[in-house]
């Protein structure tokens, strides 16, 4: 596996040397309102270099760690499936060979892909999800794989009592139903968290995590597909990552970045920095 020719900032390590190994996933079919994601892995790359690679937040440098960049997968834009095949094929590649994979979308479906690898690999998986959708619909408009169904599909493979949901302010009355009965839903913010943290620290589960970029307020993250008022902040954001690092992460993902939305650059520069601090406090 070759490096891309344009890294991430600081993330270009040999693979073999590296714990961390990133991918993009350049997928946004089944978007259901504003099209764009597709665009955010090779954004995030060409816009990083307007970021240090030293974070002051952790007092930490991607320089100092060994994190791998293997640039965007070549996705079929006709067949989710097919899509979901190639990043389940990759993740199960860097899962084999010892490393963290930490896929950035693309569309929140593409999430799926990683989790059946991940899953695989650990049966007893947990998933911590960020986002201002529930993304829990048994299908969206007859579609079952769509990025408005991501986290009832891997219901369907993790079961109930093993999906933790943070930030949550939107959804159909049915998904906020099945949260309920089936997952664990913190809605609005990230109250829960740090008990939910200290649980799995105990256990010492496999955990992935999962970020929604549109978790954000739109006022700070404009350019994504679904903005939703209501979301947290930067620094609450980055204390929550902060806090799953604690846990046994396993895998994870940032997504729903569509640059072209957001013509001043800022959300842009915002997914790099979240990106930038995930890379870092699982290092």
């Amino acid at each position: 596996m070759n490096r891309n020719v344009e890294t991430f900032i600081g993330c270009d390590s040999p693979y073999e040397e590296a714990n961390i190994v990133l991918f993009g996933a350049p997928f946004d079919s089944t978007t259901s309102f504003r099209p764009g994601a597709r665009f955010g892995s090779a954004a995030m790359r060409h816009e990083s270099f307007g970021l240090e690679t030293y974070s002051p937040y952790q007092d930490k440098d991607l320089c100092d760690y060994h994190t791998f960049d293997s640039g965007d997968l070549e996705l079929c834009f006709g067949s989710a499936q097919a899509a979901l095949s190639d990043i389940e094929e990759r993740t199960k590649e860097i899962l084999g060979d010892g490393k963290i994979p930490l896929l950035i979308g693309g569309e929140h479906l593409v999430t799926l892909g990683a989790v059946r690898a991940v899953f695989e690999q650990h049966p007893d998986l947990h998933i911590i999800h960020f986002d201002a959708h529930a993304d829990l619909r048994e299908d969206y408009l007859g579609a079952k794989l769509s990025h408005a169904c991501v986290i009832r599909r891997c219901h369907d493979l993790l079961g109930d009592g093993r999906i933790h949901q943070f930030c949550i302010r939107s959804g159909d009355r049915e998904e906020f139903r099945f949260a309920k009965a089936h997952t664990e839903m913190h809605p609005f913010c990230f109250d829960g968290l740090r008990e939910l943290v200290e649980e799995l620290k105990a256990t010492r589960v496999p955990v992935y995590v999962t970020i929604d970029l549109d978790c954000l307020d739109p006022s700070v993250f404009p350019g994504t597909g679904t903005p939703e008022a209501g979301g947290v902040t930067f620094p609450q954001l980055l204390e929550a990552i902060l806090a799953v690092s604690e846990t046994n992460v396993v895998a994870g993902d940032v997504n729903e970045l569509a640059p072209m939305l957001d013509h001043s650059g800022i959300s842009t520069a915002m997914a790099c920095k979240v990106l930038r601090e995930l890379i870092l406090a699982l290092n």
